[in-house]
């Protein structure tokens, strides 16, 4: 025994350590699962795995090293380990509990397998150390409490605003337009006015209590009159800017346009000889010309005549189908009033075109055709002059009559145009059956398409016997007396 070394040798003292790391594994494995423990919530099935990696961390040399355990302090560190380590260690059933916020923050499986009992203080400041923000700037509680950002309501304003004005625009623009037709039926359409002298009946209704206009719309206002020789009757139509849409009227702002009265006058079929007449402005009258069926195929610009006689103001152009008929039709009395180039100047401002034909495009072939421009309501006497010419020229028209020579030159025009007519209508009829049969042949094509086999052939050889049958000569059986 006195030969016995104090200490054992190195080897052997690493083997004995690795035997009791197996051991005291087992057994604490063991203990943790039997004893009331303050960690809740391990699975046993999980322990193995974590014990190896926490081994593996703390000793590279792939030696497995014991858990920690209380040991005393006053112990050499040389000693040789006790075997029953049951005996020194505080009993796992009375446990010093830590406080439940010292836990809030642990993964209970990361800390499988260590000592019951910890120090407070390295918990603490771990968990403090945890709760710390790395960067104090990150953290909501540290930053001072952002001011509310006022909120903006410049759109709804705008909207607001914008509708309260297109609310005003629209019944400011409705009243103007309503004041303007009543100002002109007050001045052309009321008791000892013009139309109250020419027409026995004013108005749409027959009673003496009918209204003089009919609205159509916040821009349209109609005119009717009737009762007067020559003619069947007379619809005046004012057709007015868009004062109620506020769009319209920033848009007239830019392009400008004018409030415009047009009349038309219905004549009798009896009353109205072969005229194809029209006076207006000449960038209006070209376009007239090229546009307006009847004076593209029968009248043509009049050149000024050279014998001295008056004509009308260089602005206007002359559009008839005749000399003859042009010389006629624009008199002394209309070239003094309106026409001529000092009357034009002072009244005829608000002019822009009539037309006179009896071969007008529609229901009624034989028309008078007036327009002209509405002014504002305090200068309505302005048009006076032009509206005097719709009588006028209904009692002109209506006892004119033609030369016999022009009438013989009309009469030819117009049956060949007759004639020309009569032959759109036919081609238009030939294409429409041509266009029928193609669309009946593509029919019967897509219904061949859909049959069988057999039943193209049987088809085909009827096709076939009949075309044999056409070109057999025919014999004239006749019976032998």
């Amino acid at each position: 025994m006195a030969s016995r070394p104090l200490f054992p040798s190195p080897l052997h003292l690493l083997a004995f350590l690795s035997l009791l790391n197996l051991f005291l594994s087992n057994l604490s494995r063991s203990l943790v699962l039997a004893a009331d423990s303050h960690f809740e919530g391990f699975d046993s099935e999980d322990a193995d795995p974590d014990i190896d990696s926490d081994s593996d961390i703390l000793y590279p040399n792939s030696l497995r090293s014991p858990p920690l355990t209380l040991s005393d302090p006053h112990s050499s560190p040389l000693s040789p380990p006790d075997p029953s380590p049951q005996s020194r260690s505080p009993p796992l059933s009375d446990p010093p509990k830590p406080s439940s916020a010292t836990f809030e923050d642990w993964d209970e499986d990361e800390f499988e397998g260590l000592p019951i009992l910890q120090d407070k203080s390295l918990l603490t400041t771990t968990t403090a150390e945890n709760d710390t923000p790395s960067d104090p700037k990150s953290s909501p509680l540290a930053s001072p409490k952002a001011k509310p950002v006022p909120k903006s309501f410049t759109v709804e304003i705008v909207c607001g605003t914008f509708l309260i004005i297109f609310l005003i625009n629209y019944f400011t623009g409705k009243r103007e337009n309503e004041n303007l037709a009543l100002a002109w039926a007050a001045k052309f359409a009321t008791k000892d006015s013009i139309f109250e002298r020419n027409f026995s009946l004013l108005g749409v209704g027959e009673g003496e209590d009918s209204p003089l206009l009919l609205k159509e719309g916040q821009t349209v206002f109609k005119f009717y009159a009737s009762g007067r020789r020559y003619c069947q009757g007379l619809l005046a139509t004012m057709e007015l800017k868009s004062r109620h849409d506020l769009i319209s009227r920033l848009y007239n702002l830019v392009v400008p346009c004018k409030d415009e009265i047009s009349f038309e006058v219905y004549m009798n079929d009896d009353a109205m000889d072969h005229v194809v007449f029209a006076v207006a402005r000449k960038k209006l009258a070209k376009a007239m010309q090229k546009e307006v069926r009847d004076l593209q195929k029968f009248a043509g610009t009049v050149s000024p005549p050279t014998s001295g006689r008056k004509w009308v103001s260089e602005e206007l152009a002359v559009i008839s189908e005749s000399k003859e008929v042009a010389a006629d039709l624009i008199t002394e009395a209309v070239l003094d009033q309106v026409f001529g180039e000092k009357a034009f100047e002072k009244f005829g401002k608000h002019f822009i075109s009539m037309h006179f034909s009896d071969q007008h495009p529609g229901t009624n072939k034989r028309m008078l055709l007036f327009k002209f421009a509405l002014p504002d309501v305090n200068n309505m006497a302005d048009m006076t002059r032009l509206v005097a010419l719709v009588p006028y020229y209904i009692d002109l028209n209506g006892r004119y009559k033609l030369s016999s020579q022009a009438r013989s030159k009309t009469e030819s025009a117009r049956l060949k145009a007759a004639q020309e007519a009569y032959k759109e209508l036919q081609n238009a009829r030939q294409e429409a059956l041509q266009k029928k049969k193609a669309e009946r042949k593509k029919m019967m094509e897509e219904a061949e398409a859909k049959l069988g086999v057999e039943s193209i052939r049987k088809k085909e050889a009827k096709e076939r016997a009949r075309q044999m049958k056409k070109g057999m000569p025919k014999v004239k059986m006749t019976r032998a007396h």
